[in-house]
């Protein structure tokens, strides 16, 4: 995937999650199935993409990534939140609620 085809993802996209993570990151390892499951249950219609950094630097310098893990959520094709490092789940959960409700129902 390259940075042109995440951009039209985004633009065509409702709703979309970046997560930004690394082969030798334990902590993304550790918190992506966790994000991946609430966002399954309770943000279903927010589509997924996870992208190694490592693989795929063009789009991480472009989306201006310097830590990970990293989560970037765009809503209407416009970034929303920007998550990095130290990720809480149920900040992240919280703070998507509202716009999502909004945005969906």
């Amino acid at each position: 995937m390259d940075y042109e085809s995440i951009n039209d993802v985004i633009k065509n996209e409702s709703a979309v999650l970046l997560y930004f993570g690394g082969v030798n990151c334990g902590v993304c390892k550790a918190l992506q199935p966790k994000i991946k499951n609430i966002f399954d249950k309770n943000f279903p219609k927010i589509s997924q993409f996870y992208l190694d950094v490592n693989d795929n630097r063009n789009i991480a310098t472009n989306f201006k990534i310097f830590t990970i893990p990293a989560i970037l959520i765009f809503f209407d094709g416009k970034e929303h939140v920007r998550k990095g490092r130290n990720i809480s789940t149920i900040e992240l959960s919280q703070d998507l609620k509202r716009p999502y409700n909004l945005f969906f129902n």
